[in-house]
């Protein structure tokens, strides 16, 4: 191989890696944005309210569980509804959606 070829090749092989080393800032920075553009998009999770665990819990009351609402109540240490804590709604809603009828 000649001198020019090897200084060409030398060339290329430089402007290749410049290329390569564009392409991860660009993918890093990409990365960057769109981990900033999700914790945007995810809103942040409002509290439940007392009366979305109230319906909820008349809804299940409706369909035939109110020995099992009643039981649940109990459960988190209050003697109805509304002495349940609201620090507590999350876990009582989880809770009254595995109510059902089994099998």
């Amino acid at each position: 191989m000649t001198k020019d070829k090897l200084e060409n090749l030398a060339n290329e092989l430089a402007n290749c890696t410049k290329a390569l080393l564009r392409i991860v800032e660009a993918l890093e920075n990409g990365m960057e944005s769109r981990l900033e553009e999700t914790e945007k998009v995810i809103p942040e999770r409002k509290a439940l309210s007392f009366e979305e665990v109230r319906k909820a819990a008349a809804d299940k009351s409706r369909q035939g569980f109110t020995a099992e609402v009643k039981a649940l109540i109990e459960k988190y240490g209050a003697e109805k509804l509304s002495r349940v804590k609201p620090e507590d709604y999350e876990a009582f809603m989880k809770e009254l959606e595995g109510i059902s009828h089994a099998g």
